[in-house]
């Protein structure tokens, strides 16, 4: 069977390099011809250590045509943990480009990875077609570099699954010329914002991932290239809203952010920034192909942690995450009762490689579990609280980060913030908490804590409070807490009864 073509035009907006259909098929069947000179057999697995170019998605779609499997790999790894990818995936091929950084090359060479660069073609155009669904399509890893790691398999199958489920929900014309800015090397980033509008026949403008002077051009990029989509992460916006002008030319028809919940205010601000009232919340999981769900008419109120319905997705919410045994009917929570997200996708992941183990306590009869807690309201709409792993227990109590969270972000002045989890002698967790603020003035932080004090139950409110010039998220742009809760033990936190007191005195 062979791999459907039907491309649309790649551009790089701010190199202005640009492909159209011809030049991409040219591309593709030269690295071909290269493969099968290397002897590229259909099964073999291919890193590809660098994206957000045009090259990558030549050197994916001439890795499919010949049926082998792509592995999209961060090029910032250290030596140690492309080596520890490389034990586990065990790749026949890697493809650099020219930025090839030293650790990067030694460390496949001392894994007996060939290596050859991008810009090495074969002298004449070749073809192939030896796609077929069930081959390995893609191997992302999502965890576990530098320990036991974890990596997502999706066949050809699984992919067009999530493709035709999306085609059915979200209207084609939104994608006529679709932006990524969210880096190549995982799902959200290629399987959604690249592969999904490019292999539909639109337009991809691809744009090196999370460069503040980069997004410090976002609205000006949009109006001269008339972008009609973009996917996103909260950090993005909160460059962009800080730095970037809006656009003016009203051509934004959607706008997608995944990765981590919107808040309420942050889905009205990117509203009124980017001039369209269609902005919603994707949720989306690797395993399952990314994008599972979302509004199909994002013209509703903005609701903190609101998603909405499946997209080729049955969503239902239990109150366990017990994968050894039958599902009872006393399972399912009610409406507005929150409990454990378990997704049921024909976009279902294969499995994770080589971990068997692991499949087996993620999956149960089809469905997957995902870790988040949520809820369905009356509607059958998806609402997020959190992670459970995020979860903070205070003496019993549960406490969701993302809904202090939430109530930070109403704050002007707050930037950034992030809740974790504390060890606690008495209540076993409480909670704590890093801000990045406009200011660091007496006058800010009190004003911060009286409005906490009037939106969160006084059993939420942060213990421990650390002002930060920035958090630290991972290369995708999420909040890892733990790390944050690292970061922030490694330095003191602020004083905030003395704060508080001459606040009281003032």
């Amino acid at each position: 069977m062979l791999l459907e073509l039907q491309v649309g035009n790649l551009i790089e907006p701010f190199s202005g390099r640009r492909w159209d259909r011809a030049e991409i098929r040219a591309q593709i069947a030269r690295r071909i011809a290269r493969f099968q000179a290397r002897g590229l057999a259909p099964g073999d697995r291919v890193f590809l250590p660098f994206g957000n170019r045009l090259e990558f998605f030549a050197e994916l779609l001439a890795v499919w045509q010949l049926g082998g499997c792509a592995i999209p790999v961060d090029a910032r790894l250290t030596a140690f943990e492309v080596e520890n990818l490389s034990r586990v995936a065990r790749p026949r091929l890697a493809i650099v480009d020219e930025a090839k950084p030293a650790p990067l090359t030694a460390a496949l060479a001392a894994a007996n990875v060939g290596v050859l660069e991008t810009t090495e073609l074969g002298q004449a155009e070749a073809a192939a077609s030896h796609v077929r669904l069930d081959n390995d399509a893609l191997i992302l890893f999502t965890s576990g570099s530098t320990g036991d790691p974890k990596g997502v398999v999706h066949t050809h199958r699984s992919l067009r699954a999530r493709w035709i489920g999306l085609r059915d929900h979200l209207p084609a014309s939104a994608f006529a010329r679709s932006l990524c800015l969210l880096p190549t090397h995982f799902g959200h980033g290629l399987i959604c914002n690249c592969l999904f509008p490019w292999l539909s026949g639109h337009d991809l403008y691809i744009a090196p991932p999370f460069r503040p002077d980069l997004v410090g051009k976002l609205g000006s990029m949009i109006d001269e290239h008339r972008i009609t989509f973009l996917s996103s992460v909260p950090p993005i916006w909160k460059l962009a809203l800080k730095l970037a002008k809006p656009p003016q030319l009203g051509s934004l028809e959607r706008v997608h952010c995944g990765s981590a919940p919107l808040s309420a205010i942050a889905w009205e601000d990117i509203r009124q920034w980017t001039g369209t009232r269609q902005v919603c919340n994707a949720y989306g999981i690797t395993e399952t192909g990314s994008w599972v769900a979302g509004l199909d008419d994002c013209d509703a109120p903005a609701e903190d942690g609101l998603i909405g319905t499946g997209w080729g997705a049955v969503i239902q919410i239990l109150r366990n995450e017990d994968t050894s045994r039958p599902l009872r009917e006393d399972d399912r929570c009610v409406a507005g009762e929150s409990g454990y997200v378990w997704l049921n996708t024909p976009a279902l992941m294969k499995g994770y490689l080589g971990r068997d183990d692991l499949t087996g306590k993620a999956v149960r009869d089809g469905w997957f579990l995902t870790g988040d807690i949520g809820f369905l309201d009356d509607r059958g709409r998806l609402l997020l609280r959190g992670r459970e792993r995020d979860e903070i227990n205070k003496g019993g109590m549960k406490i969701y980060p993302s809904d202090i969270d939430a109530v930070v972000e109403r704050f002007e002045r707050a930037q950034d913030v992030c809740a974790f989890a504390l060890d606690d002698a008495i209540y076993g967790q409480s909670v704590g908490m890093a801000v990045v603020l406009a200011d660091k003035q007496d006058e800010t932080i009190q004003a911060l804590h009286a409005q906490m004090s009037r939106q969160l139950a006084e059993h939420k409110m942060p213990s421990r409070w650390w002002a930060l010039d920035d958090i630290p998220r991972t290369s995708r742009g999420k909040l890892n807490r733990d790390a944050v809760k690292a970061a922030c033990e490694q330095l003191p936190a602020l004083d905030l009864p003395s704060i508080l007191r001459r606040g009281s005195r003032a």
